[in-house]
């Protein structure tokens, strides 16, 4: 456990209470306050924890170092987060997975990196494939995180500028596509369980091949690194810009959120979205969304396929006799 006497810089959420609430965004971002708020409203919120803003500060304050208190409170978030959820993270029999994403304390849209499916790797997947009988999914949610964290981590986070077109993403995709055009295939979705695993090693040796080193199979590496490429990303081209068009200040800093996966991609049976309380174009007040079956949230707002729209729910009023 961590001294109580030390700044606080991680906020566990998860169960039927959290360490944070809806009024702290200003700490936990605007993601972080409401994860809190909705575990302690009591919604089935997957666990995880928040890293708050004071380190995103801290961190670019200290030369990219962390506070030498950090590694101990997210261990300790991390070990709570796997009693609640009942799996270990790393582990090759019952693996924990997570996303790890960014959250401000205002929004900025898109601005900013997520990694999906952290904790993937060529052992843990086999614990994971007994555990779900899902050989396909499995295969399906390690060839992303490769794609991602190559992407986001060890090209972004690393400053590399690849000339347009030559990123490792659109190397990588270049190379799906290769597959998909070899067994006549339309969509992603019609690659078979072996398929996506031939993808994995293709995927490694491109990686391997475009940024000059492996992608990293130890599962905290994996953590550490996405961690610090959310951090990394408030400082990114793309949040840069959006701050200054939205008079953000630079020092709010981003907060992290780290939390237990929910998939998407298990099947037909399983889907992914984005929901909102009104039509976000025209403010209309009703429950309006898009959604994806047998997708990651990453397919919804890359475009990668054309989503279903939820049907819109415009409560009725009862005429009374």
């Amino acid at each position: 456990m961590s001294n109580t006497n030390e700044k606080k810089y991680v906020y566990f959420f998860g169960g039927k209470k959290a360490e944070g609430e809806a009024t702290m965004k200003n700490l936990l971002g605007g993601k972080g306050a409401n994860l809190a708020e909705m575990v302690n409203i009591g919604l089935p919120v997957p666990a995880g924890f928040t890293i708050t803003t004071e380190v995103c500060t801290a961190y670019y304050a200290n030369n990219k170092n962390y506070p030498q208190e950090l590694n101990a409170q997210v261990m300790d978030a991390l070990k709570r987060t796997e009693a609640e959820m009942g799996m270990i993270f790393g582990d090759k029999d019952n693996p924990l997975l997570v996303s790890v994403r960014s959250g401000a304390r205002s929004s900025m849209p898109g601005m900013m990196e997520t990694v999906l499916n952290v904790g993937l790797n060529n052992q843990t997947r086999e614990g994971l494939i007994k555990k779900t009988n899902n050989p396909r999914f499995v295969y399906d949610s390690q060839r992303r995180l490769i794609q991602m964290y190559a992407d986001v981590v060890m090209e972004k986070a690393a400053g590399l500028e690849p000339e347009e077109g030559k990123g490792v993403r659109q190397q990588l995709e270049h190379e799906l596509q290769k597959m998909k055009d070899a067994h006549g295939y339309k969509s992603d979705t019609d690659l078979t369980a072996e398929n996506l695993k031939d993808l994995i090693e293709i995927y490694k040796v491109k990686v391997k091949e475009v940024l000059g080193k492996p992608f990293p199979e130890d599962a905290m590496e994996q953590l550490w690194g996405a961690i610090s490429a959310v951090f990394q990303s408030w400082n990114g081209k793309r949040a840069i810009s959006y701050r200054r068009f939205e008079g953000i200040p630079e020092e709010w800093g981003t907060a992290v959120n780290v939390q237990s996966m929910v998939f998407g991609n298990m099947g037909d049976t399983s889907a992914t979205g984005v929901a909102f309380t009104r039509n976000p174009a025209t403010g209309d007040n009703y429950f309006y969304g898009e959604w994806l079956a047998n997708a990651q949230g990453e397919d919804v707002v890359a475009g990668i396929r054309t989503p279903k729209g939820i049907v819109p729910y415009r409560p009725t009023r009862i005429k009374r006799k």
